[in-house]
C-alpha cells in the first residue's frame, strides 16, 4: 500500500509541470530572421547574430502579447476531463470538472462525475486541482511563466501545428526546478501564442521515475489561446507507464471588449 501511495504521489508532483545543423535548418533560421523587423540601431550598436537577435524579439512579442491577452480575458469557463490509464489503455481514475476564471485570478473548479480509484484521484488529480486553486488565488507562488527570466530560448526551426504555422524554439530552464521545463515551445508566426509545448521536468521529480515526458496543445478561440489538451507519460520503477491526460472542452469565453460593447448598448438611450 505505501509503495503504491508513494508512486501517485510522484504522478502528482509531474503534473505540475504544466499553470520545452543541417543545410535545411540554416535556411529556416535565415528565412525567419528576415520575416522579421530589425531593431533600431543606437550609437553604440555592434553587429550580432541575426536569428539570435529575431528569436529575442519573438520572445520579446510573444511575452508582450500574452500580457495583452491576459488583459482582455475577463471570464471564462471549459469542461475539464482529467484521466489516469495504464500502459494497457486500462482507465484507472478519471474525473470531470467544470471549470470557472474570472479576473484576475479567480478559480473554480465543480466537479460533475468521477470514477475509478479514489485514492488515485486524490492523490493525483485532487492535488492538481488544489494547486491550481492555491496559484490562483495567491496561497501559493510557482515562478514558471515561459519568459526569459526562467528560459533561454534557441531557434530551432518552423512547423505547423494543425494549420498554424509556427516558430520552434528550444527552451532551456535557467534553473533546475520542480516546476520549470526543459524541452521546445511552437510560437504562432502570427499571434505571437504558444501553440504547443513539450518536454520534461528541470528537475527529475523523484528516484523512482525513469522518465516523465509531456506535451500540452493549445487552441484559438475568440482570438485567444486555451488549452486544448495535455498529456504526461510517465515511466516509473515497477510499475510501468502511467499516462495522465487533460482535455479542455466546451469554452465560453467574455472578453472586456464585448463587456464594454454590452455596456455601451445598456446605456443607448430610448
Amino acid at each position: 500500500m505505501g509503495s503504491s501511495v508513494r508512486l501517485w504521489r510522484v504522478c502528482g508532483s509531474l503534473a505540475f509541470v504544466f499553470g520545452v545543423t543541417s543545410a535545411q535548418s540554416i535556411a529556416q533560421s535565415r528565412s525567419f530572421a528576415s520575416r522579421l523587423p530589425v531593431p533600431e540601431r543606437g550609437a553604440n550598436h555592434r553587429p550580432s547574430d541575426p536569428v539570435a537577435t529575431a528569436t529575442d524579439l519573438v520572445i520579446a512579442r510573444m511575452v508582450e502579447r500574452n500580457l495583452l491577452r491576459s488583459k482582455e480575458l475577463r471570464r471564462y469557463s471549459s469542461v475539464r476531463t482529467y484521466e489516469i490509464v495504464n500502459a494497457d489503455g486500462k482507465m484507472e481514475a478519471e474525473t470531470v470538472v467544470r471549470f470557472s476564471y474570472e479576473a484576475p485570478g479567480k478559480k473554480t473548479f465543480a466537479k460533475t462525475s468521477e470514477e475509478g480509484s479514489a485514492i488515485v484521484r486524490n492523490l493525483v488529480i485532487d492535488r492538481l486541482i488544489r494547486s491550481e486553486d492555491e496559484t490562483a488565488s495567491g496561497r501559493k507562488h510557482h515562478n514558471s511563466a515561459i519568459t526569459p527570466a526562467n528560459y533561454a530560448f534557441k531557434f530551432a526551426g518552423e512547423e505547423n501545428v494543425g494549420s498554424n504555422h509556427c516558430f520552434v524554439f528550444d527552451a532551456i530552464p535557467r534553473r533546475r526546478e520542480e516546476y520549470l521545463f526543459e524541452g521546445k515551445i511552437w510560437i504562432d508566426a502570427e499571434d505571437f501564442a504558444i501553440a504547443k509545448i513539450s518536454g520534461h521536468p528541470a528537475k527529475k521529480p523523484s528516484f523512482w521515475v525513469n522518465a516523465a515526458d509531456f506535451v500540452r496543445q493549445y487552441q484559438k478561440i475568440d482570438g485567444f489561446w486555451l488549452p486544448y489538451r495535455d498529456e504526461t507519460r510517465v515511466e516509473v520503477k515497477l510499475y510501468g507507464q502511467k499516462i495522465f491526460t487533460i482535455d479542455y472542452r466546451q469554452y465560453i469565453i467574455s472578453s472586456a471588449s464585448a463587456d464594454q460593447s454590452e455596456t455601451d448598448e445598456r446605456n443607448v438611450p430610448d
